[in-house]
């Protein structure tokens, strides 16, 4: 499980890299002037997916993520 710290710095990480370093600053100032709610949110956020298109969403997910941790050679 990864500490409070490192999600912050990945998830900066992952602003930047999609963003740009501008973009990403602009965001983060943006979530911070509105009130968010993210339960609200996440309830609307997969609404129209079926359980079958998110499962296959996760599992494409993993797997990519499992080809770019691997390390070369073995």
């Amino acid at each position: 499980m990864k500490t409070d710290t490192e999600i912050k710095l990945q998830g900066m990480e992952a602003l930047i890299q999609s963003l740009g370093e501008v973009e990403a600053e602009r965001f983060i100032s943006l979530m911070g002037r509105e009130p968010f709610d993210y339960t609200r949110w996440q309830r609307t956020l997969w609404a129209l997916k079926t359980v079958d298109e998110l499962s296959q969403q996760a599992m494409q997910t993993r797997m990519k993520s499992r080809v770019n941790t691997t390390p070369t050679g073995i």
